[in-house]
């Protein structure tokens, strides 16, 4: 077996590996644009789809935004258990038409003024669709990274998916802010916030056809004609077999993505109506930061692939746990201290972001990687990552406590901490190992 991965890795030339991280990337590019534009445009799309006052319906198109993480496990385990036995390219070029369609279709739906109800759960509906087959994209894409990446550069490589998730995220900050200052406040609650939502389509059509014209990856080719077909396994087999890694990933991911969707798609509403910035301030801020995690995300790859994965998670996590509350104080200082405190917390939490796809499905053996990472992956993050905007804004309404995000955050690390404790070493090992049966 390890001699057919060595083989598989040597027969995937540059322009077939570069095509590969683009075919993923694009696909996470386009569930973060979803993200950014809903994050950065809560503002608006609260007050065209839902009732009451400005803070009501916010904390209602939070919710709904929380509702898609609730179907995610089931799209992990639906999606993943059939990239496990027809393979991860045909998944892939599915989930990417239902997540950009589905988020064309928020653009088009009628306000609630003219439609009532029917408005906020149209909105529901294709939150639930978005979520469904973004719970087959992301465990689908990264493990379709990491499988044709090389063993020695698995940090690197994988680390351009997650350059895709803040390319996503930003183009739809980037489309919010300039749409805001070119067409103004009143025209943006009119009409002007659905434009964003419209250029999913474009974006996952180029993703679909990216993905078209790949091969499966070498990993799952080689497996495939090496074994029998294996039949699909449901979540209570899964973790009946494979409860070990499953547990460190979900563990690790309560980290990650609580984090992540602190970060990413709170901290807009978090400026704005706590810190009292202006809302082309709130949505600039997090985009600055973003630029700056970009442009280290392929160097903590690299470093991982040299130090391991290991060192690089522990970092992270010890240097959140301690300086979050600091730098959250920092924030509350004005433009110039969000900015700053901002880009300190991207940096501490790029050596996490830039290991995803490198660290996770290697801890799978090949039968039920995508599976297996897609259902650990999305459990956690449902109940902890797309929660996190509306816990984080509940925190502070219960306890008046502006600094409530810091604390969820250190707590979310120290989970971390635990689950890293039990985390095996995967830099450098073949995707062919399975690293808890050694």
């Amino acid at each position: 077996m390890k001699t057919s991965a060595s083989v598989s890795d040597q027969t995937v030339d540059q322009a077939t590996l570069r095509r590969a991280i683009a075919a993923s990337a694009m696909g996470n590019a386009t569930e973060w644009f979803d993200y950014g534009i809903y994050a950065y445009g809560v503002t608006y799309i609260s007050a065209a789809l839902f009732p009451g006052d400005a803070g009501e319906a916010v904390l209602f198109a939070l919710a709904t935004f929380a509702i898609s993480f609730l179907v995610r496990p089931l799209g992990g385990i639906f999606w993943g258990s059939l990239g496990d036995r027809l393979g991860r390219k045909s998944v892939l070029a599915l989930t990417i038409l239902l997540m950009s369609g589905a988020t064309l279709c928020v653009g088009l739906i009628p306000s609630y003024d003219s439609t009532g109800f029917w408005a906020p759960l149209l909105l529901v509906l294709l939150r639930i669709v978005q979520g469904f087959s973004t719970g087959g994209e992301y465990g689908g894409a990264a493990t379709f990274m990491a499988e044709y990446a090389p063993d020695d550069r698995r940090g690197f490589y994988g680390s351009f998916l997650e350059f895709g998730t803040l390319a996503g995220f930003s183009l739809g900050a980037f489309l919010m802010l300039a749409f805001s200052l070119l067409l103004g406040d009143q025209a943006m609650h009119d009409w002007g916030w659905r434009i964003p939502f419209l250029v999913a389509a474009p974006m996952g059509l180029i993703g679909m056809y990216l993905r078209a014209r790949m091969e499966d990856t070498p990993v799952f080719r080689a497996h495939e004609s090496a074994t029998e077909a294996r039949p699909s396994l449901g979540l209570i087999a899964l973790m009946r077999g494979h409860w070990r890694p499953m547990l460190v990933v979900g563990g690790l991911v309560v980290a990650l993505n609580v984090v992540n969707y602190t970060l990413l798609s709170y901290m807009p509403t978090y400026l704005q109506r706590r810190i009292g910035l202006s809302p082309d301030e709130a949505l600039a801020v997090p985009l600055l930061g973003m630029l700056f995690m970009m442009l280290f995300l392929p160097i903590a790859g690299r470093l991982s692939d040299r130090i391991g994965r290991r060192p690089m998670w522990r970092f992270s996590l010890i240097g959140l746990l301690l300086l979050v509350t600091p730098l959250y104080m920092l924030m509350g200082t004005g433009l110039t201290g969000a900015c700053i405190g901002f880009i300190l917390l991207g940096l501490l939490y790029v050596p996490q972001l830039a290991t995803i796809s490198a660290t996770f499905p290697a801890m799978f053996p090949t039968h039920v990687r995508f599976a297996g990472f897609a259902s650990a992956y999305n459990i956690s993050t449902s109940v902890f990552g797309g929660t996190a905007p509306a816990i984080n804004s509940g925190l502070i309404s219960i306890t008046g406590i502006e600094l409530m995000p810091a604390y969820y955050m250190m707590v979310t690390c120290l989970v971390g901490l635990v689950a890293l404790r039990f985390m095996p070493e995967t830099v450098g090992r073949t995707l062919y190992e399975d690293p808890f049966a050694q």
